[in-house]
């Protein structure tokens, strides 16, 4: 395992690299005219960011408590260190799928989740506009990690390292990549799918590092050329205002469940997926994308 100091210097080289990927791709934007940045949003991307950097600060004493704790009752040990890395990394993006995939298919956490997808633009500063509740349960997602082994320092920066990469792709400039590498690792291509508002789009492409997740499981989706992504969310909120863009999808919720008869039916909209309703007058992205398969082309 890398001692410590070599993890810092590695994770500031890796975000001195985004910086200055960022601002490259800015001038450029700007240089071709392309409007892939528009200033308010860039703002709120960072706004957003910044909250949600607070907030780790916040928690990261109970995240490295819980960690620590449940690594005491480890089931085992891989003492090969190459095997050791390889291991967490590939085992930590599937929990992150699980978690990315939960919070696209529980409304409850959608309501978390959605400030990520509310942007209309796509740019590597979309990559910050940071699911700011996520450090409240994110870590309940990794425990498992502990009780295989690892630590809860090899956990965080393995975390750190793989969102650093997930910033990555968040990119509208077509990047020449081979075939192969598309076929094991999430590409800006696979991404750019994954924050669309298209219906076929919707619900696909959850991985961090690698697509193989979605590929085995189901919620795969090529980008294709005759279906111009359009990003953003199916129901853009009017107000995109620095509360608003937090809470809108919380109020719509809460609403819900307010008018909703019954307890099952309100249990039903907090945990049921996105578009669900117990009167059908909202479906959800599944239905959505049968109706649109029959529709004739």
């Amino acid at each position: 395992m890398p001692p410590l100091d070599t993890r810092k210097e590695a994770v500031i080289v890796l975000i001195g690299l985004l910086v200055v990927l960022t601002l490259t791709e800015m001038w450029f934007s700007y240089r071709d005219n392309r409007h892939y940045y528009e200033k308010r949003d860039t703002l709120t991307n960072i706004y957003l960011t910044t909250l949600a950097f607070l907030l780790n600060l916040a928690v990261n004493g109970s995240t490295f408590f819980l960690l620590s704790y449940a690594y005491q009752f480890r089931l085992f040990q891989i003492n090969n260190a190459v095997l050791y890395w390889f291991v967490l990394v590939v085992v930590q993006d599937f929990l992150y799928w699980v978690l990315h995939y939960t919070g696209h298919y529980c409304r409850l956490f959608w309501a978390m989740h959605v400030t990520h997808h509310s942007s209309e633009h796509f740019n590597f500063t979309t990559g910050f506009r940071s699911t700011v509740f996520e450090p409240l349960y994110r870590t309940f997602f990794y425990l498992p990690l502990a009780f295989m082994g690892f630590n809860a320092v090899d956990i965080l920066y393995a975390y750190l390292v793989t969102q650093l990469y997930g910033n990555l792709v968040h990119t509208q400039y077509k990047i020449p990549l081979p075939k192969w590498y598309g076929l094991i690792f999430v590409t800006p291509a696979h991404h750019r799918v994954h924050h669309a508002s298209n219906i076929p789009y919707l619900d696909k492409n959850m991985g961090m590092v690698l697509i193989l997740w979605d590929r085995l499981f189901g919620t795969f989706h090529d980008e294709d050329a005759d279906e111009p992504v359009k990003y953003g969310l199916t129901h853009q909120p009017e107000n995109m205002g620095p509360v608003n863009v937090l809470f809108h999808e919380w109020k719509a919720l809460l609403r819900d469940v307010k008018h909703a008869p019954g307890i099952s039916n309100k249990l039903k909209y907090l945990f049921n997926p996105p578009g669900w309703s117990h009167d059908g007058s909202t479906q959800t992205a599944r239905v959505l994308q049968r109706e649109y398969k029959k529709l004739p082309v």
